[in-house]
């Protein structure tokens, strides 16, 4: 509740709870995102809200509105606040007031330079940590502060109902010629004339490193678990790699391109980074994504006779070639020999959406590998 991702299927307490405590057995933290821009009216909620996480116990509360930040540090001042790149954290001054404030991390806007960024780092003590997007969907708007969608639509990107207007396409139509729209036109390369790229910075890990961010942020809500399982899993490798030793990162830097491009993505580039992005930052021509593979599920868990239980995300069939993730970055390719529904009963193929199955592979999976085939 109150993050900018109001048309998310989110947690309720009884799951977050649960998703909280399965992190923490795995030795991950779990940050919550209460990041709108608050009106009057939510004020109370939030209150409510945050009474309910000090029961849960997440590592961090994600903030974006001053008045947010006071009723956390009152209601639950054991749980760490960091501060939302919707803050428009574009300085170093910016930095230290919110950690006299009592925030630990500042995620800062999507708008820095790497040189900016190192500066900031320069300013502030070691203790107050930057945050900083490295990969995902850009935004037209400063930080995310877009009115476009309220205008158009009613629904307020700001409190989370973003309909993405940015992705539209749009004509312009002459006074004296009412009905005869005309295209817009940037050198003849198309008409979707706020369509961003999307950000990709995993060719530029020592960078990031060296101008001393201290984490590495990936766009995921909203998003498939393959797109999570991909994206996060690569970065995971790319920096472990680098890490150990930057001739290794250097030399495996096709594969992590290669790996990351097999979830969806609309063409990537390095947004602000470095510089002021051009033309070639946008897509003129369409608004679709580029799609490679195709998440099908989960494994729940594994039956006595070696079948992988999961819930279906999209149609496979008995003889297809899919491929097994596990979480250590290998991929194994392998064939579907047998389905059954939750009743032991044969089938061919799986066409309904999240129905239950049962699967034996070619190589049996482990509890929680994803499974995705090629479209290729």
């Amino acid at each position: 509740m109150y993050g900018l991702r109001a048309k998310a299927k989110n947690f309720s307490p009884e799951d977050m709870k649960e998703g909280v405590s399965f992190a923490h057995e795995h030795g991950k933290r779990v940050f919550v995102t209460a990041n709108i821009t608050a009106h009057n009216g939510d004020l109370e909620g939030i209150r409510h809200y945050f009474e309910e996480l000090k029961e849960i116990g997440p590592d961090a509360l994600i903030i974006s509105d001053p008045g947010v930040f006071d009723i956390a540090r009152e209601v639950c001042p054991e749980i760490e606040v960091h501060i939302s790149t919707q803050s428009n954290n574009v300085n170093y001054g910016t930095y230290l007031f919110w950690q006299r404030m009592g925030a630990k991390r500042v995620v800062s806007a999507r708008e820095l330079s790497i040189r900016e960024i190192k500066d900031i780092r320069a300013h502030i003590p070691d203790d107050l940590e930057i945050e900083t997007f490295v990969h995902g969907a850009m935004c037209i708007s400063y930080s995310g502060r877009c009115l476009l969608s309220n205008y158009f639509t009613g629904r307020d990107a700001n409190l989370g109902a973003c309909t993405h207007p940015c992705r539209w396409k749009y004509y312009i139509m002459e006074e004296n010629r009412p009905g005869e729209f005309l295209p817009v036109e940037e050198n003849e390369r198309g008409t979707y004339i706020f369509n961003s790229k999307d950000l990709c910075m995993i060719e530029h890990i020592p960078d990031l490193v060296d101008a001393g961010i201290d984490s590495f942020k990936i766009e995921g809500r909203m998003k498939t678990a393959l797109y999570v399982a991909d994206v996060a899993r690569t970065y995971r490798q790319a920096i472990d790699d680098y890490f150990t030793s930057p001739e290794l990162y250097e030399s495996r830097k096709s594969y992590y391109m290669d790996e990351i491009s097999k979830c969806t993505y609309r063409q990537y580039t390095t947004g602000f980074f470095y510089g002021k992005p051009t033309h070639e930052g946008q897509i003129y021509d369409n608004n679709t994504y580029v799609k490679k593979y195709t998440y099908l599920g989960i494994v729940s868990e594994i039956t006595e006779d070696g079948y992988a239980v999961m819930e279906q995300r999209n149609k496979f069939c008995v003889g297809d070639e899919v491929e097994i993730m596990k979480p250590d970055g290998s991929d194994c390719r392998v064939k579907v020999l047998a389905m059954r529904d939750e009743k032991g009963e044969a089938m061919e193929s799986c066409p309904h959406p999240q129905q239950k199955i049962q699967v034996r592979f070619s190589e049996v999976p482990d509890r929680m590998n994803l499974i995705r085939v090629s479209c290729e």
